[in-house]
């Protein structure tokens, strides 16, 4: 119980980024090993199920009326707020600089420039889906935790 706030939201993150795993893999009918590490983009976001899980477990122990969810629930908001926001802005810019130095430079080596990473945002869906998700698997880890005790 004493590492509850750490192992729900760790779990968590890790359970979304397998899913994102598998949803990728069988979307693109190849298995994208990648995946299982880089966390940006894609459904369901991870960031958001990993700010959101320790939201809701925070929820479970404390309380809707702590101040503690209180912070953890506004800091959760800016999270997923950051991924819809600057953060598809990053990647729409990313997108667009790709193209750009790409027909520039159709014909030449360009070693000195790698592509940006262009993955790094969320639509909306994709935040609501990580905010579910960290609902189901904060609840479900909590259980687990509480009746292994």
């Amino acid at each position: 119980m004493d590492y509850v706030y750490l192992i729900v939201p760790i779990l968590s993150l890790i359970l979304c980024q397998i899913t994102k795993f598998i949803i990728e893999s069988v979307q693109k009918k190849e298995i994208i090993i990648g995946r299982l590490i880089n966390g940006a983009g894609g459904m369901p976001s991870t960031h958001t199920t990993f700010s959101f899980s320790l939201t809701f477990t925070i929820m479970i122990y404390e309380g809707i009326t702590s101040p503690l969810f209180a912070i953890a629930l506004i800091f959760s908001m800016i999270v997923a707020y950051d991924a819809m926001g600057v953060r598809m802005e990053s990647e729409k810019q990313a997108v667009a600089i790709n193209q750009i130095v790409n027909k520039m430079f159709k014909n030449k080596p360009k070693d000195w420039y790698t592509n940006l990473k262009e993955e790094i945002g969320h639509e909306p869906l994709e935040v609501i889906m990580g905010i579910f998700f960290a609902f189901l698997s904060s609840t479900l880890i909590n259980y687990i935790i509480l009746f292994l005790q």
